[in-house]
């Protein structure tokens, strides 16, 4: 009797302990949103170009120009959740310097454009931009970005990142020797296969042509044979000719994998990619072994969060999975009260930001971006 007895009160002790294992941290509000995203500005936006730079102080190297096409996101859903003119005219001055930057948005430009999925992201930005907006020109310059990467470019010469014998799309062409490239032992990235669903599908749903809808299912169909573990919800970074996938997982790849199914689920009301969206999203939440959002320390790698966030959202709203809505939440809360006292924060939410200078665009991106599309507490009641 007293044995069991002694083992019922272990056992309730470590349910407690369960129970309570998470560190507690105020709720972030509406307030606190504005000021995350104010801080994060004021360091590493440029007031004069409107283009983002890595460092803190507007200083080093401009940002990675396909990481510049999520910041655009970023500001966007700001003036989704804001509705207010500021916030329109914010994120229009930094598509307008982006623009200027980048020489128009001329794809044919082999020293400004040369990784296809560096296109395909701002294909998606610019497609959203125009459903936003209405205006004509950025659908314009979507679609024709879309179909460079697709189909290759004339004046380049590279066939395009489409393979259609083996199905999927390449990474890169040939920057040096762009004539004929890629060629068939030329990697398939998750980082150009995902975002061409995305940027398909969003062009879809801009312009109602399904050429469009039909391209999205066939890369998907490629990408869920080739990156995809149907067991485990796992996305592959990549695979080369007919080597076996690359299983190292990164939090951006489950992102898109996500996204990419969220809006095939849409148009077509086919289960099985709300299942695939819902068991990718469940590794990524595993993928650390702790409360917290996988995060990696290379340079770019802190902006996998902010992507997470765009595609994470979609599950939740359009496929109605609020489970996951605490532990963002959650990872937010701790992220912000770890902030740095200018309010920037950085990628590892569960330890105290480092001084300025160790922090990234990137990697201080994500808790602003988090905050703007999953609402407050106070908010959601």
């Amino acid at each position: 009797m007293k044995k069991a007895l002694k083992i019922q009160i272990i056992l309730i002790l470590c349910f407690c302990s369960a129970a309570y294992s998470q560190k507690n941290y105020p709720d972030y509000t509406e307030k606190d949103i504005d000021l995350a995203y104010n801080a994060f500005n004021e360091q590493f936006l440029s007031s004069k170009e409107k283009i983002y730079y890595e460092k803190s102080g507007r200083s080093g190297k401009v940002a990675a120009i396909w990481t510049q096409a999520i910041f655009l996101d970023v500001a966007e859903n700001a003036y989704l959740r804001t509705q207010s003119k500021k916030d329109s005219l914010f994120f229009q001055k930094i598509l307008e310097g982006n623009r200027k930057y980048y020489d128009n948005f001329n794809w044919d430009n082999g020293k400004v454009w040369f990784i296809y999925d560096d296109i395909m992201w701002w294909v998606i930005s610019l497609a959203r931009t125009y459903l936003i907006t209405g205006e004509k020109k950025w659908l314009n310059l979507s679609a024709s970005g879309f179909e460079r990467v697709w189909s290759g470019s004339k004046i380049l010469k590279d066939n395009g990142s489409y393979d259609p014998v083996s199905g999927g799309m390449y990474w890169a062409w040939n920057q040096q020797r762009p004539e004929g490239t890629p060629t068939p032992s030329m990697g398939k990235m998750a980082c150009i296969n995902y975002p061409a669903v995305i940027g398909a599908m969003t062009l879809f749903e801009a312009t109602g042509d399904s050429s469009y809808l039909k391209k999205g299912l066939e890369i998907y169909d490629w990408a869920r044979n080739n990156l995809f573990d149907k067991k485990d919800g796992r996305v592959a970074d990549s695979r080369h000719g007919n080597g076996r996938p690359a299983w190292k997982m990164h939090v951006y790849n489950q992102a898109t994998c996500i996204g990419a199914a969220m809006m095939l689920y849409k148009a077509t009301g086919d289960k099985m990619y709300l299942n695939d969206a819902i068991l990718t999203a469940d590794y990524t939440k595993k993928m650390s072994g702790n409360d917290f959002l996988h995060f990696e320390n290379g340079t770019e790698q802190g902006i996998y969060h902010a992507i997470f966030a765009q595609y994470i959202i979609r599950l939740i709203e359009d496929g109605g999975q609020r489970q996951y809505l605490d532990w963002l939440r959650y990872n937010i809360n701790a992220g912000w009260a770890n902030r740095l006292k200018t309010g920037v924060t950085s990628k590892d939410y569960a330890n105290p930001a480092p001084e300025i200078e160790k922090i990234e665009s990137y990697d201080a991106s994500g808790i602003p971006a988090l905050m703007q599309v999953v609402k407050p507490v106070s908010k959601s009641r």
